[in-house]
């Protein structure tokens, strides 16, 4: 038996992987088109072909898909393949749309042919677990009561708005042609392997860098965090247990404005890794500006998979901040080779680091 994970070698995708091959013997076959926050270095621990396969690919090739699903016939494919960052979407929205929607969709057609050639318990077992976000729904007041799945989607960004179209594709293929798809969204993730183009990485690396810690507008964006293990649970279960043609919100009940997750960070470091100079990694925070049609507030609500399958998010954000920090301190080989030139470049064109700014 087997899965296809597409997007396997990022952030979730790679987690993911690591953390199905301590539960189960089954091949897991990653397709990644292993763009710069693709790393396949995440899975080097997975040196067995008989349980781990790495192909680089699109999933807009729809020859090679079909090439895979007709050779390993997997019983799942879990599609984290995407371009997930919202900044960048901004300044390159076509990129997303060509993968988010437009590779969905390819994906979703080759996996329902290969589908309706399936028979018994082949059959009746297959499912297409979509992940996706909660950046779908938009924005919320601060007093409004956190987002649903029923929740009327609004997105802000060219990435959500992509993200909110491929949802909509998978729910169509489950409804017109019957393809057993579960979607999910999600809240913000945090934990080893990201990459620091993300909130937390991103001033993990600056901070022990001595490099100046950018936050947007006035920092008090609130966002729900859900530590990366808690997430890869959640799917775990969903596979198992999820209705097909359901969708379910995945959040860590961790309501936390920019402003307290960076200084917390500051925080933590200021134990773990004391600056030489003495001084806390809170005088490094640097506000610069805001960034075009920013969500004040994510929050969400994950009563329907705790009530349906029993799943409760298990790490306290502070903890599993404490434990996420340390990683990337242990990990300065990882961190020095995705800290290239042109990642470099990309902070200071979208910070404006190197154009000076303000001291909080």
């Amino acid at each position: 038996m087997s899965i296809l994970v597409t997007g396997g070698a990022g952030f979730i995708g790679s987690n993911f992987i690591l953390d199905w091959a301590v539960r189960s013997d089954e091949l897991v076959i990653n397709l990644d088109r292993l763009t710069y926050a693709g790393n396949p270095a995440n899975l080097a621990t997975l040196a067995d072909p008989a349980r781990y396969l790495l192909i680089q690919g699109d999933i807009g090739d729809g020859e090679l898909v079909a090439d895979l699903l007709a050779r390993y016939r997997p019983r799942a494919i879990f599609n984290f393949a995407a371009e997930s960052h919202v900044d960048r979407s901004i300044h390159a929205p076509g990129t997303f749309i060509q993968t988010n929607v437009v590779g969905t969709f390819t994906l979703l057609e080759i996996a329902r042919i290969f589908y309706v050639s399936l028979r018994g318990d082949e059959e009746r077992d297959f499912r297409f677990i979509h992940i996706s976000t909660d950046e779908v729904y938009g924005s919320l007041n601060p007093a409004d009561p956190p987002f649903t799945e029923t929740s009327l989607y609004a997105p802000n960004s060219p990435y959500s708005a992509s993200k909110a179209a491929a949802n909509h594709l998978v729910r169509a293929y489950f409804h017109t042609y019957g393809l057993p798809t579960v979607t999910t969204n999600c809240s913000n993730n945090y934990g080893p392997f990201q990459f620091p183009e993300k909130f937390i990485p991103l001033m993990i690396l600056n901070a022990i860098n001595d490099l100046p810690l950018p936050i947007y507008g006035d920092g008090l964006q609130v966002r729900d965090w859900l530590h990366v293990a808690d997430h890869c649970a959640a799917l775990r279960l969903v596979l198992e247990k999820g209705r097909p043609g359901e969708t379910y919100n995945i959040g860590g009940d961790q309501e936390k404005t920019n402003w307290e997750v960076v200084t917390t960070i500051c925080d933590i470091l200021d134990r773990l890794k004391p600056r030489l100079d003495g001084h806390s990694y809170r005088e490094m925070i640097r506000r610069v500006q805001d960034r075009p049609g920013h969500d004040r507030r994510y929050a969400i609500c994950a009563d329907k998979l705790k009530n349906a399958m029993g799943w409760q998010p298990t790490r306290n954000f502070t903890e599993g901040l404490v434990t996420t920090i340390d990683w990337y301190l242990r990990e300065s080989a990882w961190l020095k080779s995705v800290n290239s030139g042109a990642y470099r470049d990309w902070v200071d064109k979208q910070y404006g680091l190197t154009a000076g700014v303000g001291a909080l």
